[in-house]
C-alpha cells in the first residue's frame, strides 16, 4: 500500500508527513461501506474543505490577474475552472480513478471514470493536503493543478455553454428546442449526483450527470454535441 501511495505522491508533486490524510482523501464511501469493520472514513469531509480552498484560492487567482475585471465575471470564470468536468480533467492527468479506495460494485458501475467521483477526489485531495501542511502550501498546490484551466477560462477557451450551444444549432435546423429530464439521483442530500437525460421530439438522446441538475444538463448537451447527436 506504502508504495502505490509513494507512486501517486509522485504524480501530484506533493509528499505527505502523514499519509492517513492521502489514504482518506483516495477513500470513495463505497469502499467504506463494503469494508464496515475496517473503520475507514470516506473522502467526503475532505472533499467539502477541499471545495472551499479550492473557490477562495482560484478566486484570489483571478482577482489578482484581472485587476479591472466586474464581480460578475470573476464569479464566471471561477465557476468555469472548478466545475466538475475541469477538477474531472485534472483528476484525470493525475490517473486519481486509478488509485481510488473503491467498492467494487461502484467499480463495476464506471466508478473510476465518472466525473463526479473524479472531480470530488481532487477535492478532498486538497483538503488532505492543506490539513497536511499550511494554506500557503495548499495554495500553491492548487495554483500549480489549476494553471492551465486558469489560463484558458481568461482567454475565453474554457467558459463553454452547452446548453446554449445545442439549443442554438437546433433553432438553426428549424427544430425544437431539447428539453431535460431527471432520470436518477444517487448518494446523500449534502452530496448528491443528478443523472439527467436530453429529449428531443420525445426521444433521449444524450445523458450526463453531475452535482447539481444544472452541471448534469450541461453535460448531456456536452455529451450530445461532442458525438454530433441532433
Amino acid at each position: 500500500m506504502q508504495s502505490r501511495l509513494k507512486k501517486f505522491e509522485e504524480k501530484t508533486g506533493y509528499e505527505f508527513s502523514d499519509e492517513s490524510y492521502l489514504e482518506e482523501a483516495l477513500t470513495h464511501s463505497s469502499y467504506v461501506r463494503e469494508h464496515p469493520r475496517e473503520n475507514l472514513r470516506s473522502n467526503e469531509r475532505l472533499e467539502y474543505l477541499g471545495d472551499a480552498l479550492l473557490d477562495a484560492v482560484v478566486g484570489e487567482i483571478l482577482y489578482r490577474r484581472l485587476p479591472d475585471a466586474e464581480e460578475g465575471r470573476l464569479t464566471k470564470l471561477r465557476a468555469a475552472v472548478v466545475c466538475e468536468k475541469t477538477l474531472a480533467d485534472i483528476s484525470r492527468s493525475l490517473d486519481i480513478g486509478s488509485y481510488l479506495y473503491m467498492g467494487n460494485g461502484e467499480i463495476k458501475q464506471g466508478g473510476r471514470n465518472r466525473e463526479s467521483i473524479l472531480a470530488d477526489a481532487v477535492e478532498a485531495l486538497i483538503g488532505a493536503v492543506f490539513l497536511d501542511s499550511s494554506y500557503e502550501t495548499v495554495s500553491e498546490f492548487i495554483t500549480r493543478l489549476t494553471r492551465n484551466p486558469v489560463e484558458e477560462a481568461i482567454s475565453g477557451r474554457l467558459v463553454k455553454d452547452y446548453k446554449s450551444a445545442i439549443q442554438e444549432m437546433l433553432q438553426a435546423r428549424g427544430l425544437k428546442a431539447p428539453s431535460y429530464q431527471v432520470a436518477k439521483e444517487e448518494g446523500p442530500d449534502h452530496s448528491k449526483t443528478f443523472f439527467v437525460d436530453l429529449i428531443i421530439d420525445g426521444k433521449v438522446y444524450g445523458s450526463g450527470c453531475g452535482r447539481t441538475k444544472k452541471q448534469a444538463e450541461q453535460n448531456a448537451a456536452r455529451e450530445v454535441l461532442e458525438r454530433g447527436n441532433s
